[in-house]
């Protein structure tokens, strides 16, 4: 299949494609300090540019005593970027609606509607002790629930009061309204009951991390049925790491080398943290692998070495361009029409993605296609100092 030829797609209207910016660190190899490097804003500021320019739909901001802040980060780049829409984490419980309704209105501003946002329940005991959060993981739901029932409101330009078992709210509005009518759109992750039934009632896009097809199937179904139950229509999405390269043998070594580093003790010293999490969707990631090394292929192309040391999202789309562009079109087909993508280091793989996958896909938005016309960009070295390249298809 030449780079120029497309999968497809059964979703007529295409797809969102979404990058990362690695805001708790980046570098060639997981595990490690060797081939590391700094993540400050300059260097963020080249992975959201890059994103911008190839023409992802935007980028999601991780959030977390890791990472540095989203919104600030957010606030950073937004005005160094033109098209590019940023992903923030809303944090139900660390403070309340109408404070965040008032800062996701400013950013939608400040970014002139690129403002997409992360709901974000929170599911490690430690870090939310630390953040002055003591509830548990239904009550966690509990406070997401009521927080969203005013958040949207504030959003849609209403006056609430409400007072529910966490959540008491006198006269709460906004001055200054969102660019966005009714607010950005509300993306959300969750694999327990109480995440679906909360998915079902108030968010726009449900997101699943990547578990194999037939295990996405089930969640989207459920998700889809409890909203319609309400009446309501959420849309999918899937968060994933990509590996991808000219062929898929080229793919495979990169995703050995990606965890070369990595010894028994540091990979057991993280599975010990991500037990102590009381998050469904981190005891699903960690059920793929179980800690182990040497069947880390779960489904066809499907690679949980991640998640051997990484949190949250453990799971690697591994191939070829056309063979990745075919895996994302097997989620489509259930359903998916979002797909957060991010990979090592996150500034190369951008271009990678771009180059060998994004031109296979059925896409909602534009990306950069190669001309050869001027040498005023990135089409390749001048041959010989005489004559420009010519685009040839790779042979895999």
């Amino acid at each position: 299949m030449s780079s120029q030829s497309s999968i497809p797609s059964t979703q007529s209207e295409g797809l969102n494609v979404l990058w990362f910016l690695p805001t708790h660190g980046d570098g060639r190899h997981l595990g490690t300090g060797v081939g590391a490097r700094e993540v400050d804003i300059d260097y963020l500021r080249q992975v959201a540019q890059a994103a911008d320019r190839l023409g992802y739909y935007g980028v999601l901001i991780p959030t977390g005593k890791s990472c540095e802040d989203s919104w600030l980060v957010a606030s950073a780049l937004a005005p160094v970027t033109k098209r590019l829409r940023y992903l923030v984490a809303v944090r139900p419980g660390l403070a309340s609606p109408t404070l965040y309704a008032r800062m996701t209105a400013t950013l939608d501003r400040i970014s002139e509607g690129r403002l997409l946002i992360n709901i974000v329940t929170g599911g490690d005991p430690v870090e939310n002790a630390g953040d002055g959060i003591f509830l548990n993981h239904d009550e966690r739901y509990e406070v997401t629930d009521e927080f969203l029932t005013v958040y949207r409101r504030l959003l849609a330009g209403e006056h609430v009061s409400y007072e529910g078992k966490h959540i008491r709210i006198e006269d709460g509005h906004l001055l200054f309204p969102p660019t966005q009518e009714n607010g950005p759109a509300l993306y959300f992750g969750g694999s327990s009951e109480a995440a679906n039934t909360v998915a079902a009632d108030h968010v726009d896009k449900y997101l699943t991390w990547g578990e194999p097809p037939a295990a996405v199937a089930a969640k989207i179904k459920q998700v889809r049925e409890l909203a319609e139950a309400r009446g309501r229509k959420v849309s999918f999405g899937i968060r994933l790491h990509v590996i991808a390269r000219e062929t898929d043998a080229k793919a495979w070594e990169a995703a050995e080398d990606l965890i070369r580093y990595l010894d028994d003790d540091t990979i057991a010293a993280a599975q010990k943290v991500f037990s102590r999490l009381d998050s469904v969707g981190q005891a699903r990631m960690q059920a793929l692998h179980g800690g182990r090394r040497d069947k880390l292929e779960v489904s066809p192309n499907l690679w949980a070495g991640v998640g051997l040391v990484r949190g949250g999202a453990g799971t690697a789309l591994v191939g070829s361009g056309e063979t990745v562009a075919a895996r994302m079109q097997e989620y489509a087909d259930l359903g998916v029409d979002s797909f957060i993508l991010s990979g090592y280091p996150h500034l190369e793989e951008a271009y990678r993605v771009a180059e060998l996958v994004l031109p296979r896909l059925k896409l909602k938005h534009d990306i950069v296609k190669a001309s050869s016309k001027v040498n005023t960009g990135p089409f390749g070295e001048t041959i010989a100092n005489d004559y420009r390249p010519v685009t040839r298809a790779s042979q895999s």
